[in-house]
């Protein structure tokens, strides 16, 4: 039985490392400059208050909200609008770059 669990504690890291590796961070910046940055800035990092500081936030948070945004869970029309034409994998890129950057969770800077 231990031995089983060992595998299957095994096999979910390699998947969700497999899913970590395959984001591209220059695609997710060069995405972030075309779509995201006349809001949140090129960093994430907006100086203007109405719009959210997204850098460093945690990778799977910001998935989670932008596939919510697409689908219409999260309701917001100007997000609707910006992340429409978006592919599962614009949304890993740019989940991998904002939360790379350094923002109110992170100091990597």
């Amino acid at each position: 039985m231990k031995n089983y669990v060992i595998a299957a504690l095994s096999g979910a890291a390699l998947i969700l490392c497999g899913q970590v590796m395959a984001a591209d961070l220059e695609a997710g910046k060069t995405k972030a400059a075309e779509v995201c940055a006349s809001c949140h800035g090129a960093d994430g990092n907006s100086p203007a208050p109405n719009f959210p500081k997204i850098g460093g936030q945690y990778r799977t948070y910001l998935v989670k909200a932008l596939k919510d945004y697409k689908s219409g869970t999260r309701n917001d029309p100007v997000m609707a609008g910006m992340v429409a034409n978006l592919s599962a994998a614009d949304i890993e890129n740019l989940a991998f770059y904002y939360s790379s950057q350094s923002g109110p969770l992170n100091s990597k800077k």
